[in-house]
C-alpha cells in the first residue's frame, strides 16, 4: 500500500474500529472528517513503510485525548491536529518528516491521516498499540523506554501546552490527563517525537494495512451475503466469545475516561450471560463469572447483520452483537509490555491473563 484515497476512507474506519476494542474515538464522525479532507484537498495520503524512514529523520505519533462520549458531544473546529503539531515543531526548531498513528483502534487511527493530508506528509504503515489503550503509557513506544516529552496538546480555542520533560510515562499520562480534563475533555495530542531508528525499533508495523484489509473483508461480505465475522476471524486468527443481546450497560464519565460494564445475554439461553468491563476500551469479557478474555487481547463487539463494530460510547439495549476475541501482537506479550497493559495494570490483581492463541499480526 502505497496511498490512501477517499474510497478507501469506510474501509480503514471499518477496519480501525475493529481494531478499537470500543475505544479510540468514534470512526463515524472520524471518517466524515478524512472524507472532508480529502475532498477538499483532491490528493491521496501517502503510506510508507518503516524501513523507508531515514535513521536520522524526526518524526511524530499523533492522536487525541479523552473520554469516547466527549468526543461525540464536543465536534473539533478542523485545524487541533496541525496546530498542536506545529507547536511542538516550533518548540523544538525542526520540522517532522513523516507522521505515526498512535494507536490505530477507532477514529484516531484516521485523525494522524487527517494531519498528514492538512501538512502534506506521508503516514507510516503501523502504530504504537495494535489496537486502542485508555493511557498514554500503554504504546510500544513508551514500553520500549522512548521518552514521551517534549509533548503537546491544543483545543479548539487554540489553547496550546507544550510539556518541555516529564520525569516518566506514567507522569506524562497524568498530566495530560488533567490538562485535557480542564481543556474541555478532548484534546489533540502530538507525542512522542522520536528519530527513524528509534521508530523501527519500537513500531508495530502494518496495522493501518491491517485495518483497511479488515474494511474491505467487511464490506465485501455484505455485498455478497456472506457473515462479516467469519471475515474477521480469518484476518486476526480470533475467535467468537458470545453471540447474544446487551441487556444492561451501566457508563460514566469520569477523571477523563469513559468507565463501566455490559451485560448480554445467550441467544436463545437468557441463563449463559456475558459481563464485559471497560476504560474506554474493553478490558474483560467474563462468561458465567469466568474470565474467557483479557488485555491486551482484544475484544470487539460487531453488529451481526453487518460486522459494524460498536464503541463503547454507542452501547444500547438491545443491540445484538457477536463479541469477538483477537490475539494480541506480541509486543504486547512480552513481560514489560505486560506490567503495562496486562489485567494487573487496570487493577484487576486477581486475574491472569491468558492469551488466546495466535498473534494479530
Amino acid at each position: 500500500m502505497k496511498e490512501l484515497q477517499l474510497s478507501d476512507a469506510y474501509a480503514v474506519a471499518l477496519g480501525a474500529g475493529i481494531l478499537g476494542t470500543g475505544g479510540g474515538g468514534n470512526t463515524y464522525l472520524g471518517r466524515i472528517w478524512l472524507e472532508t479532507e480529502f475532498r477538499a484537498r483532491n490528493v491521496c495520503c501517502r503510506v510508507i513503510e518503516a524501513d523507508e524512514v531515514d535513521d536520522s529523520a524526526v518524526v511524530c505519533a499523533i492522536g487525541t485525548m479523552g473520554a469516547p462520549t466527549v468526543g461525540i458531544e464536543k465536534i473539533p473546529r478542523g485545524d487541533e491536529l496541525e496546530n498542536t503539531v506545529r507547536v511542538l515543531e516550533s518548540h523544538i526548531g525542526s520540522s517532522f518528516e513523516a507522521i505515526i498513528i498512535g494507536e490505530i483502534g477507532g477514529a484516531n487511527a484516521l485523525k494522524p491521516l487527517i494531519c498528514a493530508l492538512q501538512m502534506d506528509l506521508p503516514v507510516v504503515d503501523g502504530d504504537g498499540m495494535g489496537r486502542a489503550f485508555p493511557e498514554l503509557q500503554m504504546d510500544s513506544f513508551a514500553i520500549g523506554g522512548l521518552d514521551l516529552s517534549p509533548l503537546a496538546l491544543g483545543d479548539c480555542h487554540r489553547n496550546q501546552v507544550v510539556l518541555h520533560s516529564v520525569s516518566g510515562p506514567v507522569q506524562a499520562e497524568r498530566y495530560a490527563r488533567n490538562l485535557t480534563i480542564e481543556m474541555g475533555g478532548s484534546t489533540a495530542l502530538a507525542m512522542p517525537m522520536m528519530t527513524g531508528h528509534e521508530l523501527k525499533r519500537t513500531l508495530i508495523r502494518k496495522t493501518l494495512s491491517l485495518a483497511k484489509a479488515l474494511g474491505e473483508a467487511v464490506l465485501g461480505a455484505r455485498e455478497v451475503g456472506k457473515d462479516p465475522v467469519e471475515k474477521i476471524i480469518d484476518l486476526t486468527q480470533g475467535r467468537v466469545l458470545f453471540r447474544g443481546k446487551i441487556t444492561d450497560v451501566e457508563r460514566r464519565t469520569t477523571r477523563g475516561f469513559s468507565r463501566g460494564t455490559m451485560k448480554l445475554a445467550a441467544f436463545g439461553d437468557p441463563e449463559d450471560h456475558l459481563e464485559i468491563h471497560f476504560q474506554n476500551e474493553n478490558l474483560i469479557a467474563y462468561r458465567n463469572g469466568r474470565a474467557v478474555c483479557t488485555v491486551p487481547d482484544l475484544i470487539t463487539l460487531v453488529e451481526v447483520e453487518n460486522g459494524e463494530p460498536i464503541g463503547t460510547e454507542m452501547l444500547r439495549y438491545g443491540l445484538r452483537v457477536a463479541v469477538i476475541g483477537m490475539p494480541a501482537p506480541v509486543e504486547l506479550k512480552t513481560p514489560e509490555a505486560l506490567a503495562v497493559v496486562g489485567p494487573e495494570a487496570f487493577g484487576y490483581k486477581n486475574v491472569p491473563f491468558q492469551p488466546l492463541p495466535g498473534n494479530l499480526l
